[in-house]
């Protein structure tokens, strides 16, 4: 069913996958094109991108309602460091068996603006398996399910802000933004501050994927130099002999050169609806 609204733009559901990738491309090249002609620097996830389609039919359009903050904190969940294992940053030794697909190691630092390390801080990770596929009820696209590999794992980050996971490689997924659409690979991160109610998420993605260009959740970030902050390095250091390939990422809070984060500016909208 199609939506009209205000300003007389008709909206597809996300989930009839109506519109062509080529459709897709031109209304994203339109909005870069705006973009640069405009000449303001835009480093944040838009939070009504149209080629995007449920980001205009869910983004907030409200102002935030205040809360007590103290009220919230007494009835959410609580960690301390002893709460998180060591083993579950590594999602390769979960199960009986071990997961298929190309074992790789990310290792990074969380720094503020001006490079100093925040420490203590929970980091969670989930993704999709080697081949597309997300432990998700909504997630029902014929590939197989790794009975080795759920893809979710923790870790707190040390005394300089670092953080490592080994997993494995996810695979890119078909979603129903629009016909053929297909996500770049991608693992998402989420950081827990001093309470959770202080919760950023992103995505983390790998380098020279040829999905980039097709992606608009990627492209809801028009800027260019802002989206190279979502891509992991490959890193040869990181790298183990005869074990797994190496990335590393790090995520910065504050600054010119901050992460773009989804909360920043979509108040906890989740990327792809289902996953």
């Amino acid at each position: 069913m199609d939506e009209t609204f205000d300003d007389a733009r008709v909206i597809t559901s996300s989930d009839s996958a109506q519109s062509t990738q080529a459709e897709i491309n031109e209304q994203m090249a339109g909005i870069t094109r705006d973009y640069e002609a405009a000449g303001a620097e835009e480093t944040q996830p838009r939070i009504d991108y149209a080629p995007y389609r449920s980001s205009i039919l869910r983004h907030p359009t409200k102002a935030p309602r205040p809360v007590d903050p103290e009220s919230i904190e007494l009835w959410s969940p609580a960690f301390g460091q002893r709460d998180v294992h060591t083993l579950e940053s590594d999602l390769t030794i979960q199960h009986k068996g071990e997961p298929l697909g190309e074992r790789i190691i990310l290792r990074g630092k969380i720094v503020d603006g001006d490079g100093r390390p925040v420490a203590g801080q929970l980091l969670e990770i989930w993704q999709a398996n080697s081949a597309g596929r997300y432990v998700h009820k909504r997630d029902q696209h014929p590939a197989p399910l790794d009975p080795n590999f759920t893809g979710v794992g923790r870790a707190i980050t040390g005394a300089d802000g670092s953080y490592e996971f080994t997993t494995i490689k996810p695979g890119p997924y078909p979603w129903k933004n629009h016909f053929n659409a297909w996500r770049p690979a991608h693992i998402h991160f989420s950081l827990f501050g001093t309470q959770f109610t202080q919760r950023m998420i992103t995505q983390m993605y790998f380098p020279g994927d040829p999905l980039f260009a097709l992606d608009p959740i990627y492209q809801a970030i028009v800027d260019p130099a802002a989206r190279q902050r979502l891509v992991a390095t490959y890193d040869h250091d990181i790298t183990s002999h005869e074990w797994a390939t190496g990335y590393s990422f790090d995520l910065v809070l504050t600054g010119t050169h901050r992460t773009p984060f989804e909360t920043d500016t979509t108040a906890g909208q989740s990327p792809e609806g289902a996953h």
